[in-house]
């Protein structure tokens, strides 16, 4: 993975998520999140009760964005992500508490469930490497 990618998720703490309900209709939620370069994995932590944990049951699908914590007007930079939720049994979500909780140790008295999002696509607009500048990274190439 593009190591301007890599920086940008490791340093930001929020994304924007998006998955859909039976009828096609899109629902948005923010979480905080970890990310696991090496496996190009999102691990975010949310109440199992939650509208969007119920519809990530059903819709693996899931789309979203991380902005900086800081805006600048000026340097625009952001990530756009596509993937899928996996599977609480699959094999790459073995480490989802040692990432997320090194991140954010006071999650660890918040109750709730981990989750892992496997990106396949990512598009990075990175201004401060040139005005408008594209930087595409896909798991298939």
């Amino acid at each position: 993975m593009n190591e301007h990618i890599l920086n940008f998720l490791q340093q930001q703490t929020c994304a924007s998520m998006c998955v859909v309900d039976d009828q096609g209709k899109p629902y948005c939620f923010s979480a905080f999140y970890a990310f696991n370069p090496d496996a190009g994995l999102f691990y975010f932590k949310s109440s199992k009760g939650s509208h969007h944990a119920q519809l990530m049951s059903g819709h693996t699908a899931i789309a979203g964005t991380v902005l900086p914590d800081k805006l600048s007007k000026i340097l625009v930079q952001g990530i756009q992500f596509e993937g899928v939720v996996l599977d609480h049994a699959d094999p790459l979500t073995q480490k989802v508490s040692g990432y997320y909780h090194k991140k954010f140790p006071l999650a660890l008295v918040l109750p709730g469930e981990l989750w892992t999002v496997r990106a396949d696509h990512i598009k990075m607009t990175d201004s401060t490497q040139g005005f408008g500048k594209k930087i595409i990274w896909s798991r298939n190439s």
